[in-house]
Protein backbone atom coordinates (compact mmCIF):
# COMPACT_ATOMS: atom_id res chain seq x y z
CA UNK A 1 0.00 0.00 0.00
CA UNK A 2 1.16 3.67 -0.93
CA UNK A 3 0.61 6.31 1.31
CA UNK A 4 1.81 9.91 1.48
CA UNK A 5 0.76 12.98 3.53
CA UNK A 6 0.03 16.57 2.27
CA UNK A 7 -0.08 19.33 4.16
CA UNK A 8 -2.54 22.28 2.84
CA UNK A 9 -3.16 25.82 4.88
CA UNK A 10 -6.55 26.40 4.62
CA UNK A 11 -6.71 30.54 2.03
CA UNK A 12 -9.25 33.44 2.56
CA UNK A 13 -10.24 32.06 -0.78
CA UNK A 14 -11.16 28.53 0.44
CA UNK A 15 -13.56 29.73 2.57
CA UNK A 16 -17.42 31.07 2.71
CA UNK A 17 -18.83 34.28 4.77
CA UNK A 18 -18.54 32.43 7.75
CA UNK A 19 -14.73 31.21 7.34
CA UNK A 20 -16.02 27.69 6.93
CA UNK A 21 -14.08 25.82 3.93
CA UNK A 22 -16.51 25.60 0.92
CA UNK A 23 -17.07 21.89 0.41
CA UNK A 24 -16.60 22.46 -2.82
CA UNK A 25 -12.90 22.94 -2.72
CA UNK A 26 -12.17 19.45 -0.77
CA UNK A 27 -11.73 17.81 -4.48
CA UNK A 28 -9.14 19.92 -5.16
CA UNK A 29 -6.98 19.14 -1.78
CA UNK A 30 -7.32 15.77 -2.92
CA UNK A 31 -6.20 16.85 -6.32
CA UNK A 32 -3.27 19.06 -4.85
CA UNK A 33 -2.37 15.51 -2.45
CA UNK A 34 -2.14 13.40 -5.05
CA UNK A 35 -0.41 15.50 -7.20
CA UNK A 36 2.15 15.85 -4.53
CA UNK A 37 1.84 12.25 -3.85
CA UNK A 38 3.11 11.56 -6.93
CA UNK A 39 5.95 13.85 -7.12
CA UNK A 40 7.41 12.83 -4.31
CA UNK A 41 8.40 9.23 -6.40
CA UNK A 42 9.66 11.05 -8.87
CA UNK A 43 6.43 11.24 -11.56
CA UNK A 44 4.74 13.96 -12.36
CA UNK A 45 1.38 14.75 -14.36
CA UNK A 46 3.03 16.62 -17.03
CA UNK A 47 5.25 13.19 -17.71
CA UNK A 48 2.10 11.27 -17.89
CA UNK A 49 0.39 13.53 -20.31
CA UNK A 50 3.37 12.98 -22.24
CA UNK A 51 3.48 9.25 -22.15
CA UNK A 52 0.55 9.55 -24.43
CA UNK A 53 -2.44 9.02 -21.11
CA UNK A 54 -4.69 11.70 -19.45
CA UNK A 55 -6.30 10.52 -15.68
CA UNK A 56 -10.17 11.82 -16.18
CA UNK A 57 -11.89 11.25 -12.91
CA UNK A 58 -14.30 8.09 -13.23
CA UNK A 59 -15.81 8.79 -9.75
CA UNK A 60 -15.57 11.11 -6.38
CA UNK A 61 -17.04 10.57 -3.65
CA UNK A 62 -16.57 12.61 -0.40
CA UNK A 63 -17.92 12.47 2.96
CA UNK A 64 -18.20 15.74 5.59
CA UNK A 65 -17.36 15.22 9.01
CA UNK A 66 -16.26 18.06 10.55
CA UNK A 67 -15.83 21.54 9.18
CA UNK A 68 -12.07 23.23 8.25
CA UNK A 69 -11.36 26.91 8.97
CA UNK A 70 -9.36 29.84 7.39
CA UNK A 71 -5.96 29.45 8.06
CA UNK A 72 -6.07 25.95 9.14
CA UNK A 73 -3.23 23.51 8.16
CA UNK A 74 -4.57 20.49 7.04
CA UNK A 75 -2.72 17.21 6.22
CA UNK A 76 -4.73 15.47 3.59
CA UNK A 77 -3.51 11.53 3.60
CA UNK A 78 -3.24 9.93 0.04
CA UNK A 79 -3.44 6.05 0.03
CA UNK A 80 -3.35 3.94 -3.01
CA UNK A 81 -3.98 -0.03 -2.55
CA UNK A 82 -4.20 -1.61 -6.08
CA UNK A 83 -2.22 -1.78 -8.76
CA UNK A 84 -3.71 0.88 -11.33
CA UNK A 85 -3.66 -1.36 -14.41
CA UNK A 86 -6.34 0.74 -16.22
CA UNK A 87 -7.80 2.55 -12.79
CA UNK A 88 -6.44 4.12 -10.09
CA UNK A 89 -7.71 4.48 -6.94
CA UNK A 90 -6.69 7.08 -4.51
CA UNK A 91 -8.48 6.84 -0.83
CA UNK A 92 -8.09 10.45 0.77
CA UNK A 93 -8.55 11.26 4.69
CA UNK A 94 -8.21 14.92 5.52
CA UNK A 95 -7.46 15.72 9.18
CA UNK A 96 -7.68 19.15 10.88
CA UNK A 97 -4.68 20.73 13.42
CA UNK A 98 -5.78 18.60 16.09
CA UNK A 99 -5.74 15.28 13.96
CA UNK A 100 -9.03 14.84 14.23
CA UNK A 101 -10.51 13.04 10.95
CA UNK A 102 -12.84 15.70 9.09
CA UNK A 103 -13.37 14.53 5.77
CA UNK A 104 -12.79 11.14 3.53
CA UNK A 105 -13.70 9.95 -0.04
CA UNK A 106 -11.76 8.21 -2.50
CA UNK A 107 -11.18 9.30 -6.55
CA UNK A 108 -11.49 7.05 -9.52
CA UNK A 109 -9.33 7.74 -12.32
CA UNK A 110 -8.96 6.41 -15.82
CA UNK A 111 -5.93 5.90 -17.65
CA UNK A 112 -7.27 7.41 -21.13
CA UNK A 113 -6.31 7.65 -24.86
CA UNK A 114 -6.46 11.63 -25.13
CA UNK A 115 -7.40 11.16 -28.68
CA UNK A 116 -10.00 8.95 -28.93
CA UNK A 117 -11.07 8.74 -25.21
CA UNK A 118 -11.32 5.67 -24.61
CA UNK A 119 -9.96 3.62 -21.59
CA UNK A 120 -6.35 1.93 -21.94
CA UNK A 121 -3.85 0.14 -19.65
CA UNK A 122 -1.68 2.18 -18.06
CA UNK A 123 1.74 2.29 -19.26
CA UNK A 124 4.77 0.07 -18.34
CA UNK A 125 6.63 2.60 -16.90
CA UNK A 126 4.49 4.20 -14.79
CA UNK A 127 3.77 0.59 -13.63
CA UNK A 128 7.36 -0.04 -13.28
CA UNK A 129 7.63 3.08 -10.59
CA UNK A 130 4.31 2.48 -9.24
CA UNK A 131 4.08 -1.04 -8.30
CA UNK A 132 7.45 -1.39 -6.00
CA UNK A 133 5.70 1.30 -4.14
CA UNK A 134 2.28 -0.50 -3.32
CA UNK A 135 3.72 -3.80 -3.15
CA UNK A 136 6.04 -3.00 -1.01
CA UNK A 137 5.12 -0.59 1.05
Amino acid sequence: MLVHETQIRVCYGDTDKMGVVYYGNYPRFYEIARNEMLRAYGVTYKQIEESGIVWPVRTLNITYLKPAFYDDLLTVRSRVEEIPLVRLRIKTEVFNPAGELINHGEVVLVSTNPITGKAVKTPQWLLDVLTPLITNS
